[in-house]
C-alpha cells in the first residue's frame, strides 16, 4: 500500500464494477469523473488526518440507538431509482449547504456526473420522503462486491431526525440485500469533527497506509459501549 504523502488524483470515465471495488480498496473516492486521495485534510488553520472508512456487512450489527433511529423515522418512505438531477434536488441541496461555514459547494454538480447514473459508474439514489416533502437523498455507487456514498443531502430543519445515520442504515440494508461485502461511507478524521457519525457503527474498519484495513472503535460510541 503506497501513502498518499501529497493529493492523488486521476481522471476516469468510464469504470467497471470490478475496478469500482478495487479504487474504493485502495482508498480510493471521486466526484465526478475526478477519482482522489489524500492523508491531511485542513479546515481553518487545523490539520486533520483522513481516515478512510468501510463496514464489513457480514460482521455489523444494528446499535441500540440506531434502532431508535430506525423507530423514530418509521413513518418516512424510501424509493431507491438510478441518480437524476432535478429541482427538487437542486433545491433540497440548497438547504444543506447552510449547515457549512467554509468550502460551501456550489452544485450537486460538484460531486456528480452529467451522467450521474452511469459516469463514471453505476449510481443510484436512496430517496427519504416525509409525506409527499422529500428530506433526504444519498447517492450510493454500486460495484461488483462493495458499494460507496459520494454524497448525501437533507433538509437541516429536519435534522432531529439523525438523517445522516438513517442514510447510511438504508446504504447498508441495501448493500447487504445485493450481498456484497462492503461498504463505504467516506472519509472522515482521526480527530473530532463533524464526520463523526460515520465512525460510529459496528463492523467498522479504517484504511491504514503501512498496514492496511484494520479495525476501528470509536471509544465514544455506542458501538464501543455495547460490545
Amino acid at each position: 500500500m503506497t501513502s498518499p504523502n501529497d493529493d492523488q488524483s486521476f481522471l476516469y470515465l468510464a469504470a467497471s464494477p470490478v475496478e469500482m471495488d478495487q479504487f474504493w480498496a485502495e482508498g480510493w473516492r471521486h466526484f465526478g469523473v475526478l477519482f482522489f486521495r489524500y492523508r491531511i485534510a485542513v479546515h481553518g488553520r487545523k490539520q486533520f488526518t483522513v481516515l478512510p472508512l468501510r463496514i464489513n456487512l457480514e460482521r455489523f450489527t444494528l446499535t441500540r440507538s440506531q434502532r431508535r433511529v430506525l423507530v423514530k423515522n418509521s413513518h418516512t418512505r424510501l424509493l431507491i431509482r438510478p441518480t437524476f438531477v432535478d429541482k427538487e434536488k437542486q433545491a433540497l441541496f440548497l438547504k444543506h449547504r447552510m449547515r457549512f461555514k467554509e468550502n460551501l459547494p456550489t452544485s450537486l454538480d460538484n460531486f456528480l456526473s452529467p451522467v450521474p447514473d452511469s459516469v463514471p459508474c453505476v449510481n443510484l439514489e436512496l430517496c427519504i420522503y416525509h409525506g409527499d416533502r422529500l428530506i433526504a437523498v444519498t447517492f450510493l455507487d454500486v460495484g461488483q462486491t462493495a458499494t460507496s456514498a459520494v454524497y448525501a443531502i437533507f433538509d437541516p430543519a429536519e435534522a432531529k431526525r439523525s438523517l445522516g445515520i438513517l442514510m447510511m442504515l438504508h446504504s447498508i440494508q441495501f448493500s447487504h440485500d445485493r450481498g456484497c461485502h462492503y461498504y463505504y461511507p467516506g472519509y472522515a478524521y482521526r480527530e473530532p469533527f463533524a464526520y463523526d457519525y460515520k465512525k460510529r457503527f459496528t463492523a467498522l474498519e479504517y484504511l491504514s497506509w503501512n498496514r492496511g484495513w484494520q479495525p476501528y472503535i470509536d471509544p465514544k460510541s455506542p458501538a464501543a459501549r455495547e460490545a
